[in-house]
């Protein structure tokens, strides 16, 4: 059936079905190909992830060296946080936005709504992640003498944990029209869209983009500070460094390079993050709207970038792999391997 030289998405209802994509049909092929490519790759390099993380231990003789090179250190806690909230992105996000963007919504306006949930708790969730990364690296940099102490597995899994909760009760708020009523905004049978009226879109502005935002640029500015005097220090001082017995210069060198490994994490977030809300700064609050696409699946494509610059960066990352698709990992005692 079609209505005006255009098919509708669903005949049988004239008056209040939608009208399906025009995207020529080239162009919808190519583009469901790619973007289900890069849903595929993100669940499968995020899952390396979960299981590198998880799966592996590392047993050292040396008390003095468990601190800092274990794979189950605080830092690594926040890693896994933001890889399951990355391979969530891979497995319900992105597919959804596919369905959303390129072909009529046939789940109905119920799983509509929740998608639209999970989307803005993964969203709220990555953020809160990058913001403890940040404040993990700035401790750990600038006063690292009490890093051990204040810094612990246990008090960053609180956070994590806390991270989640928060997200999950702050998208309660900001959606409860939308879950109570998920028909409200549906203007027609086979779209699914959230509408942000002002104040709501301000505040989750101001919550969501620009204190998180302006916390990890105030804290790494000043890692990055501390780090070049520390790089600085350890060049001039390498000799002496080198005769004594201690493990403090290899603790120092292990956590620069750390700082700068996950600032380039952070920094490509904020590339692909800032759009997205460049988008809402701009005045448009229609997330469905087509002048927002672009910048929704570069936000996405931040979750398959992070797996990459684990593998470019962190060794003990790339040997964990090898075991993994190896299966070497089924065998007994797999998770005692010596990765690092």
């Amino acid at each position: 059936m079609e209505v005006d030289g255009e098919e509708l998405c669903f005949p049988q209802l004239l008056n209040t079905s939608c009208r399906k994509p025009t995207t020529p049909w080239s162009e919808a092929v190519l583009l469901h190909i790619v973007l289900s490519s890069i849903s595929l790759l993100t669940v499968a390099l995020n899952l390396l992830v979960i299981i590198s993380v998880s799966h592996f231990r590392q047993r050292l003789t040396s008390q003095l060296l468990l601190h800092f090179l274990q794979l189950h250190t605080p830092t690594n806690i926040l890693l896994l946080s933001l890889a399951v909230s990355d391979f969530l992105v891979g497995l319900l996000l992105m597919p959804g936005e596919i369905l959303r963007k390129t072909s009529c919504w046939f789940l109905g306006d119920l799983v509509c709504s929740l998608y639209n949930y999970v989307s803005f708790i993964i969203t709220s969730v990555s953020v809160g992640d990058m913001v403890l990364i940040s404040a993990d690296r700035y401790v750990a940099i600038c006063d690292p003498l009490h890093y051990p102490t204040r810094i612990t597995a246990r008090r960053v899994k609180l956070c994590v944990c806390l991270c989640w909760l928060c997200s999950v009760f702050y998208s309660s708020l900001f959606l409860k029209d939308n879950l109570t009523q998920p028909d409200r905004y549906i203007s027609c049978y086979g779209e699914c869209v959230i509408v942000i009226d002002y104040v709501a879109g301000a505040v989750d502005l101001v919550l969501t983009f620009i204190v998180p935002i302006t916390v990890i640029i105030v804290l790494y500015m000043s890692v990055f500070a501390v780090a070049v005097s520390q790089a600085r220090a350890m060049r001039s001082h390498i000799t002496a460094v080198a005769l004594q017995l201690s493990v403090t210069p290899k603790a120092k060198k292990s956590e620069l390079k750390a700082a700068r490994t996950l600032g380039v994490l952070i920094v490509v977030f904020l590339i692909c993050f800032c759009p997205y809300y460049g988008v809402s700064l701009a005045g448009d609050s229609l997330l469905n709207t087509s002048s927002a696409s672009f910048v929704m699946y570069l936000f996405y494509s931040n979750s398959c970038v992070n797996p990459v610059i684990y593998a470019l960066f962190y060794p003990w990352f790339r040997k964990s792999v090898k075991l993994i698709v190896t299966l070497q990992i089924l065998q007994p005692g797999s998770c005692e391997t010596k990765i690092l």
